[in-house]
This record gives C-alpha cells, structure tokens and sequence, in this order.
C-alpha cells in the first residue's frame, strides 16, 4: 500500500511538469509582441531613411539589433525551458533543428542569459552615448553602473558554474 501511495505521489509531481508548458505559450506570445515592436520600427526607418542623419540610422539599427537580441533571448528560454523542465520537443529529422537544442543544460542557460542580458544593456549603453549630449550625465552613470553589474554578474556566475563543475570532476576521479 505505501509503494502504491508513493508512486501515485511521484508520478503526480512528475507530471505536475506540463503546469509549466502555458509559460513558454506565454513567451511565444511574447515573442509575437516583439516581432510586431520590430516591424513598426522598421516601418517607422524606412520611409524616413534619406532624412535621417548617420547617427540617428545607427540608433535606430541598435534599436533593431536589440529587439532581435531579446528575441533570441526569448527563443533560447522557450526552447531549452521547455526540453529541460517539460518534454523533449520530437523535430524529426529536420535539417533546422538548432545544433543547442537538447543541449542547453539549466546552467548553459543561465550563462547564455546573461550573456544576452550583458549584450542588450550593451547596446543601451551605446545608444545612450551616441546622444551623449542628450542624456543627463546621471542617467548615464546608472547606465554604466547597472551595465557593469551585469558584466560582474555574468563574471561570476561563470566562475561559479566552473568551480562546480571542477569539484564533480574531483569527485569523479
């Protein structure tokens, strides 16, 4: 009777896994918003393109390159949450299947999160000094210091993650 309760027990918290599959529908619908972001500002740069100063082409490309940043950062989310936490996602043999998929472990994810993290507060940074004159010299020293957190973060979270990994290897031996 208790093997029975008990794996009655598990296969319930097992299954209590696919609570987390409207999440990552969530992120999808996300990931539409940020398309339909892209494409306005797309249309918003392409009629005005001969108008606009090499500098303001520029700021709004970053403006492009980081919706397209946050995208793949969603991506990766979606993706590497849903196989690890939730189910292998079955592509068949397609050809486009990403080489990552499958591979991403939770920490890979964290570290390419940060990573993408550090790279879109990157190119705030840079927008924000492309209109030096513009920002307010306190705003730009939050900017740089909340960067630099970020950069310290991902440091450290790497750091971290290589010491684990190295003690399971001494263990391993």
């Amino acid at each position: 009777m208790k093997k029975r309760v008990e794996h009655g027990l598990e296969r319930f918290i097992f299954s209590s896994r696919w609570l987390m599959a409207p999440f990552y529908v969530g992120l999808i619908a996300s990931l539409v918003l940020l398309l339909v972001k892209f494409v306005q500002e797309l249309l918003h740069i392409i009629p005005n393109i001969l108008s606009l100063k090499d500098s303001e082409v520029i700021l709004a490309v970053l403006t492009l390159v980081d919706l397209s940043l946050a995208g793949n950062l969603l991506l990766m989310v979606i993706f590497a949450g849903y196989e690890n936490f939730v189910s292998k996602i079955d592509t068949g043999d397609s050809e486009d299947r990403p080489e990552w998929m499958g591979k991403v472990d939770f920490s890979g994810l964290k570290l390419k999160l940060v990573a993408s993290i550090v790279a879109i507060s990157g190119i705030h940074l840079l927008k924000s000094f492309m209109n030096i004159h513009q920002v307010p010299k306190d705003d730009l020293a939050w900017l740089v210091g909340i960067h630099m957190a970020f950069v310290v973060s991902g440091v450290l979270l790497a750091l971290m993650d290589k010491l684990i990994a190295d003690s399971h290897q001494v263990k391993g031996h």
